[in-house]
């Protein structure tokens, strides 16, 4: 049974009669037997909260940077629509809500090889070289003369962001299922973060450096926000570990051996070998797709607001220098609320329930945007917004990790999750061309909303449907069959893994 304690050895959130059954016995043997010790071993709660100071401390940082860096070349777009690109570029709303869209179709073309060939080209590596080339893209932006130059480039920078967006399959190499949430939290929130760095880097520039060596400002934007992600490139490249088993520095030889076992307890394999069929059998499940259609709504939202907000803000009437700094209340809400619900989440592990609930704050919020037209009024129900629509992806993700188990099919999940909701988002990015009010594109993701809200609940029932079918069919010949099947096989269908709701 799962202890209480999430410094012992048993996680809490995890359900299933015998551990070491559900882990790889056709790859690491060596993993394998560590996995069978530490069914019955106790182990030191001085060494297993010192080795979770040391993650967060070491690893969590890292993969935060990650995110924030990637998290402004991707909205940094919009700042510097309201900085007098569109204007010197001659973009219509259309030019514009295109230049937002090639970034989204790159980041569905290399989502599956940026996710699954984590442990292949390793994590160090794949991210630093990311950053690498989508910071030098990005700094490169000020020599766009027209459109098309712009699609083409932003094109590049959203492909090469495709190669961070495993960050949270990464973070499962290393943290047990009641620690996940929270985790994916602080580097989700990032996100929220850095668009209100942006903001803040925007209103800076425009105010100061607006016409500086002969340049607009959002020249300034593109140079500044490409020339820091290069820099910290490299330190990302010498400083993240590719997984438990290549810690080099920091922890004492019991920490790496307790980190290891860790691993193994949230059902990962060193074994980086990708299994082709596994990739597609995951979509012949039903609750992949309820939960691709909550991740599907928070994309389209997510993706519009990110896009959009200087713009949106601006359109309530408030001055496009204002507008930038504004941007960043709006984010800080966002933040609180990743922050807020993960941790809830985390704490009392009702995924469902937490997820369905998060959803209503965007209900009501949509609401208002549609029929008040009120400055402030508008500008308090944009932050509700965000309050309930950022912390959906983390949410989601998380549940999502801890209900596909399997190298590959784990990471396929993740993949997915950013493929199929994109495909949302491109159609958020192309909703919103309607200034000042965004009505079609306020209604849109109003329906998006509810779609969320109904989806979690849905899933959250399904999913205990399908533990009660489980534990009916425990004695069954089937289930004593599927026993015999290793966790990468079979994954959650293994009869002794119950879904976490």
């Amino acid at each position: 049974m799962a202890s209480k304690n999430s410094d012992m050895i048993e996680v809490n959130p995890v359900e299933y009669r015998d551990p070491a059954a559900l882990l790889p016995t056709t790859t690491d043997s060596s993993g394998a037997s560590m996995a069978k010790e530490a069914e019955h071993e106790e182990v030191d709660p001085k060494l297993a909260r010192r080795v979770k100071w040391k993650l967060d401390l070491f690893i969590l940082p890292l993969m935060a940077s990650v995110y924030f860096f990637a998290t402004m070349g991707k909205s940094d777009l919009g700042n510097a629509k309201i900085a007098g690109l569109t204007e010197e570029l001659g973009l219509s709303p259309g030019d514009y809500s295109n230049a937002a869209t090639v970034f989204l179709v790159a980041t569905v073309v290399f989502q599956l090889p940026g996710t699954l060939l984590i442990k292949k080209i390793h994590p160090n590596r794949q991210f630093a070289g990311a950053m690498l080339t989508w910071g030098f893209l990005t700094a490169m932006t000020v020599l766009a003369k027209n459109g098309g130059q712009l699609l083409a480039i932003r094109f590049l920078i959203g492909g090469a962001e495709a190669f961070v967006q495993g960050g949270v399959f990464y973070l499962s190499f290393w943290y047990q299922y009641s620690e996940y949430a929270t985790r994916g939290a602080i580097v989700s929130s990032m996100s929220t973060i850095a668009g209100a760095f942006n903001g803040l880097i925007a209103y800076a520039i425009v105010k100061d450096l607006d016409g500086a060596n002969g340049w607009r400002a959002w020249r300034w934007i593109f140079l500044i926000e490409g020339i820091v992600p290069i820099a910290f490139s490299f330190v990302v490249l010498f400083l993240l570990p590719s997984g438990p088993r290549e810690v080099t520095w920091g922890f004492t030889e019991a920490e790496k051996q307790h980190i290891i076992r860790r691993a193994a307890r949230a059902h990962n394999t060193s074994e980086p070998r990708v299994e082709l069929k596994q990739i597609w059998k995951v979509m012949l499940d039903l609750h992949f797709w309820l939960f691709i259609l909550v991740s599907c709504g928070g994309a389209f939202c997510q993706s519009s607001l990110s896009n959009f907000l200087p713009d949106i803000i601006a359109g309530f009437g408030y001055s496009d220098v204002n507008a930038q700094l504004f941007t960043t209340i709006v984010y800080a809400c966002g933040c609180f609320g990743i922050l807020f619900f993960s941790r809830i989440a985390d704490k009392t592990n009702a995924r469902g329930i937490v997820l369905a609930v998060s959803t209503v704050g965007a209900v009501v919020g949509y609401a208002v945007l549609i029929w008040v037209h009120n400055r402030d009024v508008r500008f308090a129900a944009t932050c509700l917004v965000a309050f309930s629509v950022y912390p959906n992806t983390v949410l989601q993700v998380t549940w999502a990790a801890m209900s596909f188990v399997g190298y590959t099919r784990r990471g396929s999940v993740i993949a997915f999750f950013n493929i199929f909701p994109h495909l949302f988002a491109i159609s958020g990015t192309q909703a919103y061309q309607d200034p000042p009010y965004y009505s079609i594109g306020n209604a849109t993701a109003l329906g998006m909303s509810v779609l969320m809200l109904l989806s979690s609940i849905g899933l959250r029932f399904y999913l205990g449907y399908l533990n009660k079918k489980k534990r009916a069919n425990q004695f069954s010949e089937r289930a004593a069959f599927m026993r015999g099947k290793s966790i990468e096989e079979i994954g959650d269908h293994h009869p002794d893994f119950f879904y976490t709701l």
